[in-house]
């Protein structure tokens, strides 16, 4: 599929993905709440029930009972034991569901305890807030959870009781931030409490990528990003050299006419421009070969769109696409690209339904085209078909069996499918297809880096990090193999002034490279450097290519940012590296 980033199933850990901040061997960092990877190594607990009940008995103390027997024993109680039997009753309305008789008899309790007596206290303020909770009174909640909070700062059941009345008042910032609190404050293992954090997480995340994506400047990727992405296209008439004929006399029957590289043809201009690297004045040849009713008009059409997608102007690219796959008389594999890469943009936009459409019409309309069907396997893997994806790769390899790109991975699809199932001996003949794709096709860097990948989830990291220098040799201006090899030093040695200097270089041999950022920022928060992780965030957020990576992006720097408030607020932080 023609993704920014090379596609990566489903972790398998079991874990919700906002857990992980680095899943070392993959080639994105997953998940929208990434920031807590300290949590990967500790084991989960069972504590996933409500907190609904107030604290305390739930009736008065043994002995007594309402009504006169009880007024005589007030007179001879210490105002704290009196309040304590006003909560206590109190509690006894609230499990009968007397809601409104339940605040009244902690407003009673509040108003007797003594100030310095703040433990108790807040536990008074934080069941009433429990009682305005079931009459749905979100900014009474929050008051007496303020209340409660401020009289016990790392009080779990009144941060938690606020955050949920802060999301229902629409307040995702200050929700975040309590949650946040609560997450650290039980050491990640009340699953209620992590899946909060989530959702307020990719909510914020989407909201404010909307707004950017929106206003965006669009950047033009570096040189590398470009030549990979079109690498992943073999029966791509855009991308392939411009011929000696196409300076000539070929197509004289189309309407009689001479494609010369010459002002008069701006597609023609437009390749010229790709062979020497001149991206970016590329998208007006191909405007002017549409506005002057060339012969050129759908490729140039399908080739001002893909550099609309590789700027990330989704919007601008679409128009142009839907042209292409329109065009009834148009070269079929012109049309057949287009769809592939509408396909892929939907699955950018978490369109899968509209994807599969767009690959089913490109595999019906251009049956031996063997791009459709590499780029359909990829999606399937994303689908978490890798049955159907394994299918997909078989048929793009007997089509063109010299593709080293879908060897490889059908071969990690493979591998996946063995690993999450836990069957070694399906591993193993993964493993040992890899050894052969490399040896078949030594000049192929994705498979060395799949490879890799594979190797370092088996905890090979000796062989790993040899297949990733391999991988460098090959292509010494990919910055991402530099940062999934700074990430294997992290793993495998522990070496974070190692895996930094990698990143590092990615970022210097690629200053574009929003993944690297990404990953730098993740590691800076698990260091505790707070600000130069948000830092890093943002500078991703600028490069990234699509709202959906946007949205990812944005919830990894509102995770670190509320981290920061948490500390500053309360003391909190979690284990740094």
């Amino acid at each position: 599929m023609a993704a920014s980033k090379p596609v990566e199933p489903p972790s398998g850990t079991g874990l919700p993905r906002w857990q992980l901040a680095l899943l070392v061997g993959t080639p994105i960092v997953l998940g929208v709440g990434a920031v807590y990877l300290w949590h990967r190594s500790r084991k989960e607990s069972n504590g996933t029930g409500e907190r609904i009940t107030p604290e305390g008995s739930a009736s008065p103390s043994q002995g007594q009972s309402d009504g006169a027997r009880a007024a005589p024993d007030q007179e001879n109680m210490s105002p704290l034991d009196r309040a304590q039997a006003a909560k206590n009753k109190g509690n006894k309305y609230f499990k009968a569901g007397k809601y409104e008789n339940a605040i009244q008899c902690y407003t009673e309790a509040i108003g007797l305890c003594p100030a310095d007596h703040k433990s108790d206290l807040s536990t008074f303020f934080q069941n009433r807030a429990a009682a305005y909770e079931q009459q749905l009174k979100w900014t009474e909640v929050v008051e007496d959870c303020c209340r409660a909070v401020e009289l016990n700062p790392r009080y779990i059941k009144a941060l938690f009781r606020r955050a949920k009345a802060l999301e229902k008042l629409d307040n995702k910032r200050e929700c975040l931030e309590d949650v946040t609190a609560v997450c650290i404050l039980e050491a990640f293992q009340n699953q209620q409490s992590m899946l909060l954090a989530d959702k307020v997480l990719k909510q914020l995340g989407k909201e404010k990528a909307k707004e950017k994506y929106k206003n965006r400047e669009p950047m033009m990727p570096s040189p590398q990003f470009i030549k990979s992405y079109f690498s992943s296209f073999t029966d791509d008439i855009i991308s392939q050299p411009l011929q000696k004929g196409e300076k000539k006399d070929e197509d004289k029957d189309k309407e009689g006419e001479a494609a010369e590289v010459t002002g008069s043809s701006g597609y023609l201009k437009a390749k010229q421009y790709m062979e020497e690297e001149n991206y970016d004045k590329i998208i007006s040849e191909c405007t002017k070969e549409m506005e002057s009713g060339g012969r050129y008009t759908a490729e140039a059409l399908l080739l001002r769109a893909t550099f609309y997608l590789l700027i990330g102007n989704a919007t601008a690219a679409q128009p142009d696409l839907d042209r292409v796959i329109n065009m009834q008389d148009a070269n079929v594999k012109l049309r057949a690209n287009a769809l592939i890469k509408r396909g892929s943009m939907y699955m950018q936009q978490q369109q899968p339904l509209l994807s599969t459409q767009d690959f089913n019409m490109a595999a019906e309309i251009d049956t031996r085209n063997p791009d459709v069907y590499h780029h359909r396997g990829q999606l399937k893997i994303l689908l978490d078909q890798v049955d159907e994806a394994v299918g997909d790769f078989d048929e793009c390899i007997l089509l063109r069996p010299d593709s080293a790109l879908a060897q490889a991975q059908k071969c990690f699809a493979l591998y996946r499918q063995a690993y999450t199932g836990n069957n070694p001996s399906q591993v193993q003949t993964a493993m040992d297809g890899f050894e052969d794709v490399i040896r078949r096709f030594p000049k192929c860097a994705e498979g060395y880096a799949l490879y890799a990948q594979a190797l370092t989830d088996q905890q090979q990291f000796g062989k790993a990090d040899e297949m990733y220098d391999k991988c460098i040799e090959l292509e010494p201006d990919n910055a991402t193999t530099y940062v999934h090899k700074g990430l294997l030093q992290l793993q495998w040695k522990q070496d974070l002034d190692l895996g930094l200097d990698l990143i590092g270089k990615a970022i210097e041999i690629d200053n574009k490279c929003d993944f690297a950022y990404e990953t730098m920022g993740t590691i800076e928060v698990q260091r505790g450097n707070l600000d130069k992780a948000i830092d890093m965030f943002n500078k991703a957020i600028n490069l990234a290519k699509s709202e959906m990576e946007m949205a990812h992006l944005y919830s990894l720097c509102d995770a670190a940012y509320a981290q920061t408030e948490v500390a500053r607020k309360y003391g909190l932080k979690p284990p740094t590296l």
